[in-house]
């Protein structure tokens, strides 16, 4: 989860890795550092803390060179310290190291090299790596290989990699190798960005982007050899590959805040252009169905399906379970979905005819990678919805869906929620119209979609309600969310969005569920609240509200507008527009979103960068 920038060139390599870890900040925030090739030495610079912390550093005590890696930590082995902090050295400063990743068999590896006599100073998996390329290129400097050679290097790095077990995406600078960068990967993504003159390594694409438009993304057991006049990938297995050159899409000002105080504000607010840009071009009116062009599957196989599995993580995997909903409703196929850290080590029975949907942001998320691989390998047909074009999954996936919501930079994800969810409802309406769905039941869903935008934008319009019901509230410590059918997953989402970025504990339950159990935690300081718009069980779930009021708990309700039985009930009403029950999610959902992000505010807390959590989840 942690981030990683390089640089080869012609230029101070300095600056780019500055403004690219920046970049990457949200992949990691504990800790930053660099390590940059000067002569004959590797020169480090490292800090606890952000990344603004490292640029002071740099600041009071300036480095320059042109060859450098650099490092944004997400903290998995040893806490956030400046020791702790990547680069880490190996042997006598001979080499530097920054990875991505967990080494599962370091401890064994350390034990062995500190019999050897390597002196560790941190906590860290990864300084194993940095000593154990040192140890290697001690031995074949006994064997007398040519030194400093790129070549060794290489069988050097070769050599370590067959003993690491876990995941790795490597930067690896040798002190006496002025000309090369090499970089690895396993399970842990590498972009390599290719300039003229010059050549770049980053995690993902955001911080090549405005240095070059050309990228070949590294695959998994690749090592590369870079040097500013080009770069020379070699596989594990096979050998040397051919540069696989894909254009990279420029990346626009979704980038910058603007006028927003957060990153996840701006993205709430962007929630009508994200979903019309999830419709866009997917909608047939004339056969009332959707259009999909990277499903790379044919129709008749898609209509021999008797069962879908939906597997993510997190957000991803609420909104999986919107899409149980609707394909079991529109499409009338029996959908699962699982939690894809469980999927990838479990075995369940699984027929020939069973599809598979692995659901993710990032498209690098490493559970929901391991999962769609395990599937793939027993022969089921693995498909993505994935936000990140030229990710992980997106690559090894059969086939798939862009969501096109855009960079999502707020860890707390918002707009990739609503995306998922739109693409899902496509999926059933597309899948529901091969089977048995009518023409004019398509074309009542395509109406409902086309409108979607604008009734989210009108729901967008609660927000200075939201902040005056958040004043009330801001300093409680437990909350239950309450929602049934396809406003149960929103309740876990709300729930989910006010743990991530405000701290505060709260729950998420089907509304029926709250007397089983939690209703014994309703009383005058936890507020309940309901997603309760208009639809079959509506009056089910005004029961279930009244018996919290007659606990005299405190009730905030999401409800259709002009709804005056909720309002004689609840103690706050936050209003949406009133849309069929399969499109409640898209405008029930964004109040929430709302809520968590101003209690968080209030509260004082990093709304776009929750502690403990990092926007892609790369690490088991």
């Amino acid at each position: 989860m942690c981030g990683i920038v390089g640089y080869i060139g012609y230029r101070n390599a300095v600056p780019m890795i500055l403004d690219g870890l920046t970049k990457l900040e949200y992949r990691g925030y504990d800790s930053a550092g660099l390590s940059i090739q000067t002569g004959t030495t590797l020169s480090l610079r490292k800090a606890k803390g952000r990344v603004d912390e490292l640029r002071k550093l740099v600041r009071q005590d300036p480095i320059c060179g042109q060859v450098g890696i650099g490092h944004t930590r997400w903290a998995t082995h040893g806490p956030a310290t400046d020791i702790n902090a990547h680069p880490h050295l190996g042997g006598d400063r001979e080499v530097s190291v920054v990875h991505n990743g967990v080494i599962e068999n370091y401890q064994t590896l350390k034990s062995q090299l500190e019999t050897l006599g390597f002196r560790f100073y941190s906590q860290t998996d990864t300084e194993v790596i940095a000593h154990l390329i040192a140890h290697h290129l001690r031995e074949q400097q006994k064997l007398e290989a040519p030194w400093p050679h790129t070549r060794t290097a290489i069988q050097v790095l070769e050599q370590t990699l067959a003993k690491l077990k876990g995941t790795y995406g490597l930067g690896v600078l040798f002190r006496d190798l002025s000309d090369c960068l090499l970089v690895a990967r396993a399970g842990s993504p590498l972009v390599i960005g290719l300039g003229d003159g010059e050549n770049f390594i980053a995690s993902d694409a955001a911080p090549l982007s405005g240095h070059t438009d050309q990228v070949v993304y590294l695959s998994d057991h690749e090592l590369a050899l870079m040097t500013p006049e080009g770069v020379e990938i070699l596989h594990r297995d096979t050998g040397r590959q051919n540069l696989a050159i894909q254009t990279l899409d420029p990346v626009s000002a979704e980038s910058d805040k603007g006028d927003y105080a957060h990153f996840m504000l701006k993205e709430i607010f962007e929630q009508p252009m994200t979903v019309e840009n999830a419709l866009r071009g997917r909608l047939d009116e004339d056969e009332a169905t959707a259009v999909f062009g990277g499903l790379n599957i044919d129709p008749q196989p898609l209509r021999n399906i008797d069962r879908v599995v939906l597997t993510a993580c997190g957000t991803s995997w609420h909104a999986g379970l919107v899409g149980e909903y609707l394909l079991e409703e529109f499409a009338r196929i029996p959908t699962e979905v699982e939690y894809a850290s469980e999927l990838r080590y479990r075995n369940p029975p699984m027929d020939r005819n069973t599809m598979i949907f692995a659901i993710t942001q990032s498209g690098e998320t490493a559970d929901t990678l391991a999962a769609m691989r395990e599937t793939q390998r027993k022969g089921h047909p693995s498909l993505a919805i994935c936000n990140v074009v030229g990710s992980t999954i997106a690559r090894e996936a059969d086939g798939g869906i862009y969501l096109h919501a855009g960079t999502e930079v707020g860890v707390a994800s918002t707009k990739a929620f609503t995306s998922q969810v739109t693409v899902l409802t496509l999926l059933a309406l597309y899948l529901g119209r091969m089977r048995h769905l009518s023409h004019p039941a398509g074309q009542k869903m395509i109406e409902g979609l086309q409108q979607m935008p604008e009734r989210i934008a009108e729901t967008l319009q609660c927000y200075e309600q939201v902040k005056q019901i958040a004043e009330k509230y801001y300093d409680r410590e437990n909350f239950l969310y309450l929602g049934r059918l396809y406003n149960f997953p929103v309740a876990l989402e709300g729930a989910l969005k006010l743990k991530e970025i405000s701290y505060i504990h709260a729950e998420g339950y089907p509304a029926a569920e709250m007397k089983h159990g939690p209703i014994a935690l309703v009383e005058e300081r936890t507020p309940s609240v309901f997603v309760i718009p208009r639809g079959g069980i509506y009056p089910k779930v005004i029961s279930n509200l009244e018996e919290v009021k007659a606990r005299k708990g405190p009730v905030i309700a999401v409800a259709c507008r002009g709804d005056e039985r909720v309002k004689q009930l609840a103690d706050h009403v936050i209003e949406i527009p009133d849309v069929e029950e399969y499109l409640q999610p898209l405008v029930a959902s964004i109040p929430l979103q709302l809520l968590a992000y101003q209690i968080a505010v209030l509260r004082g807390c990093e709304v776009d960068r929750p502690r403990n959590l990092a926007k892609s989840v790369t690490v088991e």
